[in-house]
């Protein structure tokens, strides 16, 4: 989050950087698009759903570039995070295909970095993730929906570790219910988008 003052506002008119043009898979136009982040030099990143791609746009262009996936690729590319700023790799949640990719600066094929080994509850498996977050350290954080979990990843692991949820789908204070979005604040408390329960739920750091 940007450094605003706490009674920051915003002009009510927006002004479209990408997409506006209808459906479709040419540069100009998206199909449902979900993920999204910006860099440091305001070029955009956009999981383009439904086109099963990342586009990326720079400040005024008419157009993106696919950098990820492409429009008959198989991958579904719903949410993503980076480019991080530890190295620009781009990460992206493969929901349909139960796994995370990493496409690192300038490369042209990804690497499954979590799951990857078929749905389920293992600790090698996810099942339809969802919100992912990378951190300062490189590990990453995963919104395992269908498993009403969130999961952390170390790099180079051969599986990840349970941080929420877990218990089965529930409304108690130790379970999740379709998990999605991931936050941290400025302090390393985990925020959780909560979906099927309607709330969002803060997980308090313990240690550093």
């Amino acid at each position: 989050v940007p450094d605003c003052v706490h009674n920051a506002t915003w002009t009510s008119n927006a002004h479209t950087v990408a997409g506006g043009r209808g459906v479709g898979p040419t540069s100009d136009r998206l199909h449902s698009p979900k993920g999204l982040c910006v860099n440091e030099n305001q070029v955009v990143f956009i999981a383009d759903a439904s086109n099963h791609r990342i586009m990326k746009h720079y400040p005024g262009a008419t157009g993106g570039i696919a950098i990820v996936g492409s429009t008959t690729s198989g991958y579904a590319c719903d949410r993503l995070c980076g480019p991080s700023r530890r190295d620009q790799s781009v990460y992206v949640s493969d929901m349909w295909n139960n796994r995370i990719m990493k496409w690192s600066n300038g490369a042209t094929t990804g690497v499954a970095v979590a799951g990857g080994h078929g749905k389920g509850l293992c600790r090698t498996q996810l099942n339809f993730p969802a919100g992912l977050l990378v951190d300062r350290f490189g590990a990453l954080y995963v919104a395992d929906c269908w498993n009403h979990r969130v999961i952390r990843w170390y790099d180079g692991a051969p599986c990840g570790s349970v941080i929420a949820g877990g218990n089965g789908p529930g409304n108690g204070v130790y379970q999740l219910s379709f998990p999605e979005g991931l936050a941290f604040d400025r302090y390393g408390n985990l925020y959780i988008s909560d979906s099927n329960n309607h709330r969002i739920q803060r997980f308090q750091i313990q240690k550093i």
